[in-house]
């Protein structure tokens, strides 16, 4: 029942723009944004993605290469990226800490693990002409490449990328900057999206291939537990303050009924619960995954005596 509660006050509080009367008198039209420098890269990914996967399956058939599965994926998680970065949540979730939360934990939770697991390397080379995918091999295997990407690609790094990325937006002076600069806010939104998706990447294709992808998906499994410990910490510090952080965030939170403190504790709960339930519920997947998989172990071949 709590989850319904709360699923019911995300609804109205969506709802609710259409109907208040500070916003009703909002150009609905221009709740929309079109903010090219988020855009162009997501169109970019898109078209990429899709000449590829066209490119693959053209060569060795549908569903080779890149799954069914991995395309339903991508579209699904790049839609919902589309929407947090462009529906009026984008407008609402600069003047309301509530809605900001939700755009953030779509794009990180939500969007991020979707397009990871797609795996989306693989259609993006073959999206290049055939005489340049080569030479982009060759590039992606250079050492001033390969050797920072070993670095970023480990999980204790991706994991802590992750984590800088959610606490460092969230202290109050970097949080207030990125209301007031859109260069700023820009940067935040690719930054938390990155890292996310750095994050699940690892998780779901990171080092371990064969005998080693039981151990993987230990690993993993002790990435989201670090990481559900370290977010709720941060989302029960936004629910249990006294005091507002970030006193620009909930310039609207009295169209909703709700104070600004009342505003940064309902995004709290929202970083504290639900997202740790999705992040408890992948660790339980790689857990399930884990206890399914059979170690490969040498046996001894019977030794038969004679009667």
């Amino acid at each position: 029942m709590p989850a319904l509660s709360l699923l019911a006050i995300l609804l109205g509080l969506l709802a609710t723009p259409a109907t208040a009367h500070g916003i009703s008198e909002v150009d609905a039209g221009s709740l929309w944004s079109s903010d090219p420098w988020l855009l162009a890269p997501l169109y970019v990914v898109g078209i990429s993605f899709y000449i590829g996967t066209q490119r693959l399956w053209r060569h060795a058939g549908g569903g080779r290469g890149v799954r069914f599965r991995q395309v339903g994926a991508f579209w699904t998680g790049w839609l919902i990226v589309a929407l947090a970065l462009t529906s009026p949540l984008h407008w609402l979730g600069e003047r309301l800490f509530t809605a900001h939360m939700i755009e953030h934990e779509l794009l990180m939770v939500v969007g991020a693990p979707l397009m990871a697991y797609a795996r989306i390397n693989g259609p993006m080379m073959w999206s290049l002409p055939a005489s340049l995918r080569p030479a982009a091999g060759r590039l992606l295997n250079w050492s001033i490449v390969a050797r920072p990407w070993a670095v970023i690609s480990h999980p204790i790094s991706a994991t802590t990328l992750h984590a800088l990325a959610l606490w460092a937006w969230h202290a109050p002076p970097l949080y207030a900057l990125a209301l007031e600069n859109t260069a700023i806010h820009r940067l935040q939104h690719i930054s938390f999206f990155a890292t996310a998706l750095l994050f699940w990447w690892v998780l779901f294709h990171g080092r371990g291939v064969g005998r080693s992808l039981r151990l993987r998906d230990g690993i993993a499994i002790g990435c989201l537990f670090v990481t559900v410990l370290h977010s709720g910490v941060l989302g029960a510090l936004l629910t249990l303050s006294t005091r507002v952080w970030i006193p620009g965030q909930g310039a609207l939170a009295g169209e909703f009924d709700l104070s600004p403190l009342e505003d940064q504790q309902l995004a709290g709960i929202l970083m504290w619960v639900p997202m740790g339930i999705l992040y408890t519920g992948a660790a339980l997947f790689f857990a399930y995954r884990w206890l399914i998989t059979v170690p490969a172990r040498s046996q001894k071949p019977a030794v038969h005596h004679a009667g």
